[in-house]
Parts: C-alpha cells; structure tokens; sequence
C-alpha cells in the first residue's frame, strides 16, 4: 500500500481575487491598436494605460488612490504622431516612464506627483534612432537611465537616457521581427524571441550572441490550443511564474523549482471579462500586512481592475518567508559604469515596515555642447547647404567671441550689484 506525498511549498495554496468595485478604474478608453504588449505599466505611485486618442498617440497616468470613474477630460501624456505601442516605468525613479510608439522615437517623461490641468506634452527627451515603429521598450534593472528599445527594423538599441545618447546598437543578431525582451537580475544580459522561432541569449557590451537555438527545453508545459498572446510575468523573490492570455479571461501561475519537473502547475484564476493588457505591479509596492505576493491590473475596454493573489495567513506578524529583501529604487550602477563592464546585483530593501514611495525626484538630461567636438584639422567635407570652407580658425574666432560676450556680461553683474548696494544705502537713510 503506497501513500501519496504532497509537494511541499509556501505558495499551494495562493489564491486570485478581483478589489471591490469602487477600487476599480472605470471609463478608459483602452487602445485598440493590434500590438502585443501588455498596453499597462505600474509602479508603487501610479498606474499608466495606454488609450485611444485622436491625431496621435497618447496614455493616461492615474494616482494608485485615484480609483472609480475618471474624467473624459483627464489630462493625458500626448507626444507621439502616431499611437503609443508600450511604456516601462523607470525602476529607479516612480516619476518617470519612457514610451515606445508607431512613429519610431521613444519618449521619455516626468510625471509630476499632483495632477496636472492640462495634457503633458513635452517629453524629457526623445530618442531617435529606429527606422520602424517601435514596439519594445525596458529600462535597465540596475544600472542608472540605461533604456533599451527594439523596433521592427529588427534593431536593439541601448540609450543613456541622461544624455539622451545611443549606448550600444545591436544589428544584424535578428532576422525578422523581435517579439519580446528581457534583462537578467544584474543586467548584464538579456534574452530576446523572434519570429524567426529562436530565443538569443545575447551579451550587449560585446555584441555577441551566446546562445540559441535550444535543443531540448528541460520542462514543457501544454496550456491551450488558443492562439491568444501570452503575457507571462516572473517574481523572482518567490520563484512563480504568472501566464496571463490576452484576448483570454484566465491567470495561470506555476512555481520554478530547481529540481525535476521544474514547473509545478499551482492555479488558475478565472474571471468573465476578457482581458486586453495586464499590468504587474513591482514587490515593493504590495500590502505585507494581507501576505500580499503579487498584484495585476487587467485591462478590460473600458476599465482597469486590480487583481490581488494572496497566500492564506492566520498570522498578522510579517511573513519572512514570503518577502525576503527586494529590489528598491537605487540604481547600483551608472550608466558609463555599466557599458565599461562593471556589473553589480540589485540593491536590495526590506519590506518588514512597508515601502514609502519616495518624493518626486527630477530626471536630469545633460547632453553635450556640440562644441567640444571641434573638428580635425583640413578641409571639412559637408552634404548639408552650410559653407564648406569653414575651418578651424573660423571657429577658433566664434569662440573667442563667446568668450569676451562672457567677460562683457560679468562686467555687466558687477556693476549692477554695486548700484543695487548703492541704492539700499540711500533707501535706508545711510547716505
């Protein structure tokens, strides 16, 4: 007589359940563009969705607390030409998120901690470099402003948001259109799938592809016959992987373990609205008091609900085992640290207390004076309709003019300050 053993795990018994009906976002008019992303992005602070507008692309940016019906005249992000096909929050600073869109730029952008009155239209920077739209965007996990993008010229391409320069550009590595991309924990590689039925496993700062073409997958998991897109999601802190259908109305979760079979099937969550977009929101934005492990925002035509898995407790003490220390918003890295090939781990936080957003910090784009690249000496070769024959001597005269503009408008200071402290001796009776 045999016994069946039940696998161990923390995470058996977790379960799905949709917030009440006045903790929903209702009247968004969800975009209907044909695209494969996950049209959601969220952070601890806001909730950004990807929507319809005229003449345009556009999203919305909502507070976390700003639930139930949203205005028709809320204020949108609107910059594109053309429609917006994914957006990425910045992991390092909850105010800013970058935007990919048909028109082939991506944009970056600082939303505000209030509510603007009107409709944010200037971008931070805008990138440009793709000759097709760009449809992937995904910002570094721990290097500072390092933003990756791909388009369907089947480029990626790797920016210093902070100057708003190319970093790395990989070509040639895809022969057809790039489906999704994705950073290990450090950053120190990426994974890449393609029409062409190959996953790359690709170093960027050598430009190199390490890997493709997997023989044999060490587990294979069959879902449906559906040819829905699947939008899966991965905590790493707990080792589950969440498979969300679009154009489908289920959750399926599984756990990874290191040893065979690997995947282990936990749940399905079911509702019976179809979703469009899903947005997964980062651990440290979840409720440690109601063992809170992972929270999504399903997109439906007109309204976002939030989405709650839980791991039953009895116990209101923090649950060590549930949350060990997690990424936090400090950068490891910069950027220039990173390309030279310094890698470094996440630096990590403790949820124990809870996570407090942190204020409104201001993304600073320093790009370089044009200037200080003065040109080689001899004759410049130029296609544009400026004068051909303007050589270094004439730009050593340009300089030196700037420079005595300087010393005349220091002149200029001085003498004011000293009227200005002239006049107060006189107003005060002094003189």
């Amino acid at each position: 007589m045999s016994r069946r053993v039940v696998r161990q795990s923390k995470f058996r018994h977790v379960f799905g359940q949709p917030v009440k009906a006045d903790q929903m976002y209702e009247d968004i008019r969800v975009s209907k563009v044909t695209w494969d992303s996950s049209f959601c992005a969220v952070n601890p602070k806001f909730v950004a969705i990807i929507v319809e507008s005229g003449g345009g692309g556009a999203f919305i940016v909502l507070p976390l607390a700003k639930t139930g019906r949203v205005d028709k005249n809320y204020p949108l992000v609107t910059g594109h030409t053309a429609p917006v096909l994914d957006i990425d929050w910045c992991p390092h600073n909850d105010n800013v998120i970058a935007s990919a869109s048909e028109d082939t730029t991506v944009m970056v952008w600082q939303v505000p901690d209030y509510v603007p009155v009107r409709n944010i239209t200037e971008p931070v920077v805008t990138l440009e470099g793709h000759s097709k739209r760009v449809g992937i965007i995904s910002w570094h996990p721990t290097a500072r402003n390092v933003l990756l993008s791909a388009g369907c010229d089947n480029l990626v391409i790797l920016w210093n948001v902070g100057t708003g320069e190319m970093l790395l550009v990989l070509e040639d590595m895809h022969t057809d259109l790039i489906y999704n991309v994705g950073w290990n924990r450090n950053g120190s590689l990426l994974v890449t799938t393609c029409k062409d039925k190959k996953v790359r496993v690709i170093d960027p700062r050598k430009q190199q592809v390490l890997a493709k073409n997997f023989e044999e997958p060490i587990a294979l998991q069959e879902m449906d016959t559906s040819n829905g897109v699947l939008l899966p999601f991965y905590d790493p802190d707990s080792s589950i992987v969440y498979l969300c259908g679009k154009g489908d109305s289920s959750i399926r979760y599984f756990e990874i373990t290191d040893e065979a079979p690997y995947v282990h099937y936990l749940n399905t969550y079911s509702s019976k609205e179809p979703q469009r977009g899903m947005g997964f929101m980062p651990k440290r934005g979840l409720d440690v008091s109601k063992c809170e492990i992972a929270r999504f925002f399903k997109l439906h035509e007109r309204k976002c609900e939030p989405i709650v898995m839980t791991v039953p407790r009895k116990s209101d003490l923090f649950q060590d085992d549930l949350y060990p220390d997690t990424p936090g918003p400090e950068p490891a890295l910069e950027a220039d640290e990173w390309l030279s090939g310094k890698d470094a781990e996440p630096i990590l936080i403790s949820l124990r207390d809870g996570y407090v957003p942190v204020k409104n910090r201001e993304l600073k784009v320093v790009k370089k004076n044009i200037l200080d690249n003065k040109p080689p000496p001899g004759r410049r070769h130029s296609h544009s309709t400026c004068n051909p024959d303007f050589s270094r001597p004439a730009l050593e005269e340009v300089l030196e003019e700037i420079r005595a503009l300087k010393e005349t408008v220091q002149a200029q200071e001085k003498r004011i300050s000293d009227l200005e402290n002239k006049l107060c001796q006189f107003t005060n009776g002094t003189d």
